[in-house]
């Protein structure tokens, strides 16, 4: 059976062609820092005013996806380089914060009906019609979450957000960091990318037997980090970082999806336990054998984790340390390099990834 990603998956090849159109392009590693980041914001604001309107009408959830994702690139762009940044920039993250939680709402109610539509396709017609109650009800919850994003866009804080980080990059000087123009970009990212790994493997190390599926997400938010360190969109370390890239993404899609089964399997838990939602009896039967499903996705996690870290972990972290340590001999003023061999970025991170704005 297709999993809720698997199916949401199918309908996002227009979303990809409108994304790409917002590529970053390469930086070099002479670059300063907050040029660099401001660069990324810049290009990100571009992606959030290109999907904002679509997740707005709520008709392709593809345009909800890609919002969240650009948000929570903005943050993670910001919390990259927190240490170059004007204060007032590096607060707003607590608004984008917000915002994700809201946004995260709906987008789990899509994955959700897509994932019961995926379910569905293997029923007869009279299980099929026994789920429709269950259909009208996470559709009816769609409606409310849509409402309650709507107004969070809306909001003040939302407006204030947006123009906080549009101020940051109009006006680039203003509050900026002491350091900002001067360190490079080769100056700080390999130290970045390396302190994100030191993070996931403490987090995959923590993992037991009984661990809870907060834990394996916290891990898949680890890799997730890592991720968009090495394609932030300012500097691409070539075959090894495209090669790590691959093993995060395909760590980051199980857990996700095993986290998709867990979320599913707790709402349609407590949708059962409401007497409000006076589902009928067949309609429970089959949510029971839903849940069911959903439990024994949820129960692969740790062998998903064990599988997917030997790939990161191993010669592609050893070929990418091995990478990083060539770049940061590359430094100015270091024997035998020119400024004009420092280009960390000789081709847009969408070489190396078919999804540019990806969970």
């Amino acid at each position: 059976m297709a999993s809720a990603r698997e199916s949401l998956a199918a309908d996002r090849s227009t979303g990809e062609l409108r994304s790409q159109a917002c590529a970053p392009s390469g930086l070099e590693g002479s670059t300063a820092v907050g040029e660099a980041a401001l660069s990324e914001v810049r290009r990100l604001l571009t992606a959030w005013r290109t999907h904002e309107p679509g997740a707005r009408l709520g008709v392709d959830p593809e345009e909800l996806h890609q919002l969240r994702v650009t948000a929570r690139r903005l943050d993670a762009t910001l919390s990259l380089f927190k240490e170059h940044l004007p204060a007032g920039l590096v607060r707003a993250r607590r608004t984008a914060k917000s915002l994700l939680r809201t946004l995260g709402a709906t987008r789990d109610l899509d994955v959700q009906l897509a994932g019961l539509a995926a379910y569905c396709q293997d029923l007869a017609e009279e299980e099929r019609t026994a789920l429709e109650p269950l259909k009208e009800q996470l559709s009816h919850e769609r409606v409310r979450a849509h409402t309650r994003m709507l107004r969070a866009l809306d909001s003040e804080a939302t407006r204030r957000w947006v123009q906080t980080l549009v101020g940051a990059t109009e006006s680039p000087a203003t509050e900026a960091a002491t350091d900002a123009a001067t360190l490079t970009v080769a100056a700080i990212l390999p130290r970045r990318v390396r302190r994100r790994f030191r993070r996931l493997r403490k987090a995959v190390k923590q993992l037991r037997g009984n661990s809870s599926m907060e834990e394996y997400h916290k891990v898949r938010r680890r890799a997730k980090q890592l991720r968009y360190a090495l394609e932030s969109g300012v500097f691409a370390y070539g075959k090894p970082a495209e090669e790590m890239l691959k093993a995060l993404r395909r760590l980051q899609d199980r857990l996700g999806t095993q986290q998709d089964a867990y979320m599913a399997h707790q709402h349609l838990t407590r949708l059962a336990a409401d007497p409000a939602c006076a589902l009928p009896p067949a309609t429970l039967f089959l949510m029971g054998r839903l849940a069911a499903h959903h439990s024994k996705v949820t129960a692969e996690a740790r062998a998903t984790v064990t599988r997917c870290w030997r790939k990161v972990r191993g010669r592609r972290w050893k070929a990418l340390r091995s990478r990083l340590g060539e770049f940061e001999h590359r430094l100015p003023g270091a024997p035998g390099i020119s400024p004009a061999n420092e280009v960390l970025a000789v081709s847009s991170p969408l070489a190396a990834e078919e999804h540019p704005l990806s969970h």
